[in-house]
């Protein structure tokens, strides 16, 4: 009797471990659930953390090229100021050496100075000139600078004319062969283009 009754205690016994069991672990479950879910919260706000860092970040990044940029934008600006006034400082020298050199003139070297600032080669016979040669329409701006390029060139085989009367022992007005001794001697030292066409043989 007394062992029926042992085995009925411990048959008793068994459910209620077995009972427990399951309840711990359920416990153990929801613990490591628990930790599951504190880890990935941990997990995201390190990821917001991390993130906020970036855009903290790209935004500095950001303010310091705007900034540098208008730094630039504003050296430039300054640079282009200072050349500015430089220029228009030129200007000015050269306007007052100017003045001090035609106040020195005579009156013959005055009239002649007049003569060529009044001087000018028509602008009609340019721009027909510069279609014929290439052919296509130009602007009114070409014709202005070629004129006054035209101008310039006629000045120095004028003035190299001058240097072989001189040279000649013969005094002005200048004559044809002079203007033709200034254009040769203009064009041995490569100061006009030879306009003549050669023809380039290969052996």
């Amino acid at each position: 009797m007394a062992e029926a009754a042992e085995s009925q205690r411990e048959d008793a016994a068994l459910p209620s471990s077995s009972l427990s069991a399951p309840a711990d672990l359920s416990a153990v479950e929801v613990a490591a659930g628990q930790e599951k879910e504190s880890v990935e919260v941990m997990a995201e706000v390190q990821g917001v953390e991390i993130k906020s860092k970036e855009a903290a970040e790209l935004v500095l990044g950001e303010l310091e090229e705007s900034t540098s940029q208008a730094c630039a934008a504003k050296k430039i600006k300054i640079e282009i100021k200072d050349k500015k006034e430089k220029k228009h400082k030129v200007d000015e020298d050269e306007i007052q050496k100017m003045q001090i050199l035609v106040s020195s003139f005579s009156e013959e070297q005055l009239n002649r100075y007049e003569m060529y600032r009044r001087s000018a080669f028509p602008k009609a016979a340019i721009k027909r000139l510069i279609q014929s040669i290439t052919g296509t329409s130009v602007s009114q701006n070409v014709v202005i600078a070629m004129s006054g390029i035209s101008k310039v060139f006629a000045g120095e085989v004028v003035e190299e004319a001058l240097d072989v009367c001189e040279k000649w022992g013969e005094s002005p007005p200048l004559q044809p062969k002079h203007m033709r001794e200034a254009v040769r001697r203009l064009k041995t030292r490569g100061q006009i283009p030879n306009s003549k066409y050669k023809k380039i043989l290969f052996h």
